[in-house]
């Protein structure tokens, strides 16, 4: 028998994006509140309609781009400016998940530096940066005297994974450097660890580690002020991809 597209029930895909930053000295992540239905006026993970002429890849770096004006890099080399690490995360196919349609959706984790204020976009009615643990805590999420409710279709569970991924990858790889700018200090970086991980760091024995780590951090030769007192040393990330020894999560 031939092919019949009209014999099989309409089908679509989505890329969803976990974009996490740390300001504030907060892990963060960008949240859109939606202008249409379904689920209007509840908050989400940005996202979109995979288009006919794309793949996934090109699909997930449009909307990255279009949410936050950043462009996806390649994994193995360091960032850029105006540039963020992008990867795949995970698929999310409930039949259940979206009451518009079948809808299965292949999320992305995208990290950057701290960013400006994002600009919402295509059906989003507002977006912002808000701390990962108000995103995910039991009775929802809400502000300025909105009702509290639980982020859009399955997005607690998108943003719980890609939460999770960052958190574990940043033991064994380098991926925490791509959440600082080109140059940073030790100290920098560290309150990037303490920000993901949510927890206090023994300044000295960090220092040791990730300077005596091969391949992860390379002296620029330069120094600021920025952070007060006196001038500290400058780096930029290495060429290790693994970190061996991995720095591994403290027990919480």
């Amino acid at each position: 028998m031939p092919y019949d597209p009209s014999a099989f029930p309409p089908f679509a895909v989505t890329v969803d994006l976990v974009v996490l930053t740390v300001r504030r000295h907060a892990l963060c992540a960008l949240a859109v509140r939606r202008g249409e239905p379904p689920f209007q006026g509840r908050w989400a993970l940005p996202g979109g309609f995979v288009r006919a002429d794309e793949d996934l890849a090109q699909a997930a770096a449009r909307e990255l781009a279009e949410e936050t004006g950043l462009r996806a890099h390649d994994p193995a080399v360091p960032a850029q400016d105006n540039g963020a690490h992008l990867e795949q995360l995970a698929t999310y196919g409930d039949p259940k998940r979206d009451p518009r349609m079948r809808v299965v959706s292949v999320a992305h984790l995208a990290l950057a530096p701290d960013l400006p204020a994002p600009r919402a976009g295509g059906d989003a009615s507002n977006a912002r940066w808000a701390p990962v643990d108000e995103l995910l805590q039991q009775g929802g999420y809400g502000r300025d005297g909105e009702p509290m409710a639980p982020l859009a279709f399955d997005h607690a569970q998108i943003l719980s994974d890609g939460v999770e991924r960052a958190r574990s990858k940043i033991e064994y790889s380098s991926l925490a450097t791509a959440f600082c700018p080109t140059e940073f200090t030790v100290g920098e970086l560290r309150r990037v660890y303490e920000a993901v991980w949510g927890v206090a760091l023994d300044p000295r024995n960090f220092h040791r580690k990730v300077t005596g780590t091969p391949g992860f951090l390379v002296p620029t030769g330069g120094t600021t002020t920025r952070q007060g007192g006196r001038p500290a040393q400058l780096f930029r990330a290495g060429g290790a991809t693994l970190l061996n020894p991995p720095m591994l999560r403290p027990e919480v």
